[in-house]
């Protein structure tokens, strides 16, 4: 912060009055990179219904696992990593819920629109484990490990 602050020319004060915190600054990060990557993703599908959701998926899957920066954050602040992609502190786990109902509703998966929405919570925190593996602890998941259970969400 102190860094940014001083490449803006302002002091940490009117910053963290802008911001809120390290961690909402950087949720807010995070989640500008991953609108890109989905955008991304979807623009590469040809497919629809459950196969372009599981396409935008993996893509998006493929394009975070070569993000170097990331990457070495979370491996030098885990817990940081961890309050801002998995708390609702910095809003990042409400975002990625929304997103994800917002594209099963484009791939033509239908349904209440709670259930929708439980059913992208649920289908976020499986992909979570897929993107995040290690910093849950679990290791290292292979995306073709988690489709199965990734396409049980899409059926309803």
């Amino acid at each position: 912060m102190d860094v940014l602050a001083g490449e803006l020319a302002i002091s940490r004060a009117t910053l963290y009055r802008a911001v809120g915190s390290r961690d909402g600054l950087l949720g807010e990060v995070f989640w500008t990179i991953a609108q890109f990557l989905i955008t991304e993703a979807a623009g590469r599908t040809t497919s629809a219904g459950p196969d372009r959701v599981i396409d935008i998926s993996r893509t998006f899957a493929q394009r975070l696992e070569r993000a170097e920066q990331l990457r070495r954050f979370m491996a030098t602040e885990p817990e940081a990593a961890a309050r801002i992609l998995f708390t609702a502190a910095a809003e990042v786990k409400h975002r990625s819920i929304e997103a994800q109902a917002r594209i099963f509703r484009d791939s033509g998966i239908e349904g209440d629109p709670d259930d929708l929405r439980r059913r992208a919570a649920l289908y976020v925190r499986t992909l979570e484990g897929v993107l995040y593996g290690p910093l849950l602890g679990s290791g290292p998941i292979a995306f073709e490990s988690a489709e199965p259970a990734l396409r049980a969400l899409l059926d309803g």
